[in-house]
C-alpha cells in the first residue's frame, strides 16, 4: 500500500494509505483508502470538480478500516485525504480515466536513492481485462526516456533530476494521463547526487591519470630544454 507520515512539532498526523498503490484508474474501478491514526475521530473528505464530500453515499462506503469505492467515473478524479482531531494526512491524486491507457507509478514522493518500477496497463474494450504486459514507450516531461517489451521500466536509484511528468504510450491504444512524481531527501549528503566513481567507468580513469603523467612529462622536458639552450648561448 501507498503508505506516508508527516510529523509536525508534537503531532503526528494521520497517514493515507492507498490500494491498489497507484493514482490512475480506468473508469469502474475500485480503490480502498485507509487512514492510521492515533484518535477515533477519522473524517474522509476529498476535493474534486464537484466540490467538497465524506466518505458516503454515491461515492464510498466507510467501514472500521477505511473508506472503500464500488465504482469510480472521471469526475471523481482530484486529491483526497482524510482528516482527524490529530490535523490532515498527506495528500493523493487520484486520475480517474477513459482512456485505454494509464500509468502505475508512485503516487507519494519517493525517497532519493531508491528504485521505482514504472507500469504501463492497458484495458481492453471488449472484454475489460487489464494488462500490463504490452510493449510501451515511457516518456519524461514529454521525452523518450525508454521503450520496453515488458511494459514495465524500473528507474534505479532515483535522484531529484527524476522529478517530473510521466507518461506512457502503448501502440494503437494511445498514451496515458500524466502523473507526476516528485523526489524527497534520504537525509544525508552522500546521497544527495550520484558518486562521481558510479559517473566514471575504470577505464576513464586510468586514461585521466596517463594523460596526467604524459603533460608531466612534457612540462619537464621543455624546462630542460631551456636549460640546455640557455647554457649554450652562455658557452
Amino acid at each position: 500500500m501507498v503508505n506516508v507520515s508527516t510529523e509536525v512539532g508534537d503531532v503526528l498526523r494521520p497517514s493515507l494509505r492507498l490500494s491498489p498503490e497507484r493514482s490512475q484508474f480506468f473508469r469502474y474501478e475500485s480503490v480502498f483508502l485507509s487512514c492510521e491514526d492515533r484518535s477515533n475521530s477519522t473524517v474522509w473528505r476529498n476535493v474534486q470538480a464537484t466540490g467538497i464530500s465524506e466518505c458516503h453515499g454515491r461515492w464510498g462506503k466507510m467501514n472500521t478500516t477505511g473508506c472503500a469505492t464500488v465504482s469510480m467515473y472521471p469526475f471523481d478524479s482530484g486529491l483526497y485525504w482524510c482528516e482527524s482531531s490529530e490535523g490532515k494526512s498527506n495528500t493523493v491524486n487520484i486520475t480517474v480515466t477513459d482512456s485505454a491507457v494509464i500509468l502505475e507509478s508512485p503516487a507519494l514522493p519517493v525517497t532519493e536513492g531508491s528504485d521505482v518500477t514504472l507500469r504501463c496497463w492497458s484495458k481492453d474494450k471488449t472484454t475489460g481485462k487489464l494488462s500490463s504486459d504490452l510493449p510501451a514507450d515511457f516518456y519524461k516531461d514529454g521525452s523518450l526516456i525508454g521503450a520496453e517489451s515488458t511494459g514495465q521500466m524500473t528507474i534505479h536509484r532515483v535522484y531529484k533530476s527524476g522529478e517530473g511528468s510521466y507518461t506512457c504510450y502503448i501502440s494503437d491504444l494511445g498514451v496515458s494521463p500524466e502523473s507526476r512524481m516528485d523526489v524527497r531527501g534520504s537525509g544525508s549528503v552522500e546521497h544527495s547526487s550520484p558518486p562521481v566513481e558510479e559517473q566514471r567507468p575504470p577505464y576513464v580513469v586510468v586514461g585521466l591519470i596517463v594523460v596526467g603523467l604524459v603533460v608531466i612529462l612534457l612540462s619537464v622536458l621543455l624546462v630542460l630544454l631551456c636549460h640546455y639552450r640557455t647554457s649554450k648561448a652562455f658557452h
